[in-house]
């Protein structure tokens, strides 16, 4: 039986969002305004399954990703179904494990991996196709700056942002 991904689309004080979801948790969520492509991209990634638009069966998912969007911080509980390489998702559990407020470097991230070069884990940071829940936004540059960000560095400061109000109340 050839697996099916729904997708539903949502709106934030940062933009649109897609929501991608297998039967084990959410596959992808980016930021996007561009409908039509990032249904496009979703077909792209995910060739097998079968993408079926499910805009009411997702609507408390889309309401608690607007949440995390709003208030980063806050611990979701949210099922991740988490694709790609092994070395991939070592990187992304690891971002996971930042605590809210607080800020990596690429070469921390790499050292913690076993010394593998920085562009490594820079790679497998772009490559992260679930904004926010995986929180990519959490690794900066070794001298503070905020470097690129696959949704753009605004969403990134202000992701950030949030997260540094929400940690000092």
């Amino acid at each position: 039986m050839r697996e099916t991904i729904r997708f539903a689309w949502g709106a934030s004080s940062l933009g649109d969002f897609v929501v991608a979801m297998s039967n084990k948790g959410i596959v992808a969520l980016e930021f996007s305004s561009m409908r039509t492509a990032m249904e496009d991209a979703l077909s792209i990634r995910f060739p097998e399954p079968e993408l079926e638009r499910a805009q009411q069966e997702l609507a408390d998912v889309i309401e608690t990703v607007a949440g995390a969007i709003d208030d980063p911080a806050k611990v979701y509980d949210l099922p991740l179904d988490l694709r790609g390489t092994l070395y991939e998702v070592q990187v992304w559990l690891m971002l996971r494990e930042i605590p809210a407020g607080q800020t990596t470097n690429y070469g921390a991230l790499a050292a913690k991996l076993g010394s593998r070069d920085p562009r490594d884990a820079t790679a497998a940071i772009a490559n992260n196709p679930i904004a926010v829940i995986v929180p990519c936004h959490r690794v900066i540059k070794k001298d503070g700056s905020i470097s690129g960000y696959g949704w753009g560095v605004r969403r990134k400061r202000a992701l950030l942002a949030r997260e540094q109000r929400a940690t000092e109340e």
